[in-house]
């Protein structure tokens, strides 16, 4: 198992990715997006997590550290 982290110009990842960028398990991220604080796309059954959407979601962790 590789532990290298996805390119940084990548547009989707997978929740397995995601978890990875984030240095979160991949169940975590699966209940982030079970609960709405992780927004995804879906194309019929794979899940994507937008990048933009990864930064969202760290930003709004700094703001509640505060």
């Amino acid at each position: 198992m590789s532990t290298a982290l996805p390119p940084t110009d990548q547009l989707l990842y997978t929740p397995k990715e995601a978890a990875v960028v984030l240095r979160f398990g991949r169940s975590t991220v699966y209940e982030l997006m079970a609960a709405g604080v992780l927004k995804y796309v879906k194309q019929g059954r794979a899940r994507r997590i937008r990048r933009r959407d990864l930064e969202a979601y760290v930003d709004s962790l700094e703001t509640q550290s505060n």
